[in-house]
């Protein structure tokens, strides 16, 4: 029987190699990278966070999207959803014909699809129900999940094979977390809820404790309607429960809200029942971990300006810029782009929400000798943070060849 299902690529590296190097690369960066993360051109002093851009799980899902282009030239390919959350790297695979398929109300429409079609999972997975409709019409899928996300899907689904509720640090219509959330359903009577963040979570707490303030359970179950599994019940499936995130959550809460939720549980039913019937393990990923724990480093002297580079719609990015904001003026970019040199103005987004509107700031670099901090989030390719050091530079009217020598 012809293989249709492939998750470790096609041994194409070699072929692609020169492609990606060339779209992706940035001499600029490594060079920043080798002189100890920092440069100074004339009287900007550039400071790179220590782990930044793309990850091994994003690296990965971009090398077999284009290992499936060169291998698939006669097929229609399509994507669900996006690769990863950057509009650079998707719009490259539009150049490549590659079709993409949007969800409408959390729902892929299928029905274009055919048998001798190839469809790419993206780096986030898709919902087990998807997967299976996939399998259904036999056509060839290439999936890129990356590990960490299955891990959490592993984490999840022993929780629904012990009888015990998953609940999940996300967003809740975020492509990853409502794949995660699906693999409860491998098992009968598979439970979950999702909660966005600690107030959210204190929700969930007050009704477990039963606190005056506590929502009705009509009230609790319209508020989680589209955040659980289907027919929850919280005087049931909150009596069990076990914490599970999605990856590109910001850490410190994931681990908060897990703290916080069992202390609830051990107040209402005491230390021993919880030892029973209360499940917790840190699934945020290492890359997430790792670039959040480099600007916690360097936030031990903050720069006069921080530049975050990656997509609006990308959760890790919105933390790390989220993070940096408690530290020094920040600005979150799409895209190097953003970055207009000739009018002094950056186009940013100022709030976590991916949807907030941007803003367009003038004069945003200080006079005078100024550090500017720089990270991107896991999406985010090197030549476009390589492009962003050019653009602040050249708002002060400076260029790369006016690196100083470092003593």
């Amino acid at each position: 029987m012809e293989q249709t299902y492939f998750r470790r690529g096609f041994g194409l590296k070699k072929a692609i190699e020169p492609l990606l190097q060339a779209e992706y690369h940035s001499a600029l960066v490594e060079q920043i990278r080798a002189q100890g993360y920092v440069a100074t051109f004339g009287d900007v002093t550039v400071r790179l966070a220590e782990q930044f851009g793309f990850c091994y799980g994003v690296d990965r899902a971009v090398d077999y999207a284009y290992e499936t282009a060169h291998k698939f030239p006669d097929k229609r390919i399509f994507l669900l959803g996006e690769i990863i959350h950057n509009p650079h790297v998707n719009n490259r695979l539009r150049d490549q014909g590659v079709h993409f398929l949007y969800p409408d109300a959390g729902e892929f429409d299928f029905s274009d699809i055919r048998p001798d079609d190839v469809v790419l999972i993206p780096a986030f997975g898709v919902t087990k129900a998807d997967f299976e409709r996939l399998r259904a019409i036999g056509c060839v899928l290439v999936d890129t999940t990356c590990g960490s996300v299955l891990v959490v899907w592993k984490r999840v689904e022993s929780y629904a094979r012990e009888g015990v509720t998953a609940l999940i640090h996300g967003k809740y219509l975020h492509e990853e977390t409502r794949a995660t959330a699906s693999q409860v359903f491998n098992h009968p009577g598979g439970r979950y809820i999702v909660v966005r963040d600690m107030a959210e979570a204190t929700l969930v707490m007050d009704y477990i404790e039963q606190k005056p303030e506590a929502l009705s359970r009509a009230a609790f179950i319209e508020h989680f309607r589209e955040k659980t599994s289907p027919g929850f019940d919280p005087d049931r499936d909150l009596l069990r429960i076990g914490v599970a995130n999605q990856t590109t959550m910001l850490a410190n809460e994931s681990l908060a809200i897990a703290a916080a939720v069992k202390h609830a549980m051990v107040r209402r039913h005491g230390e021993s029942y919880v030892a029973e019937n209360f499940r917790s393990f840190d699934t945020i990923c290492s890359a997430t971990q790792e670039r959040q724990d480099a600007i916690v480093k360097m936030m031990q002297s903050p720069p006069d300006v921080m530049v975050v580079i990656g997509g609006y719609n990308s959760s890790n990015t919105n933390h790390l810029a989220h993070l940096c904001r408690e530290y020094t003026a920040t600005y979150h970019v799409s895209d190097a782009t953003k970055i207009d040199p000739a009018a002094h103005v950056i186009t940013h987004k100022p709030e976590l929400a991916p949807d907030a509107p941007e803003e367009t700031t003038a004069d945003w670099l200080p006079a005078g000798p100024i550090e500017v901090g720089i990270t991107a989030g896991a999406s985010t390719p090197n030549n476009k943070i390589g492009e962003a050091v050019e653009r602040i530079l050249a708002t002060r009217g400076l260029s790369v060849g006016q690196l100083v020598a470092r003593a």
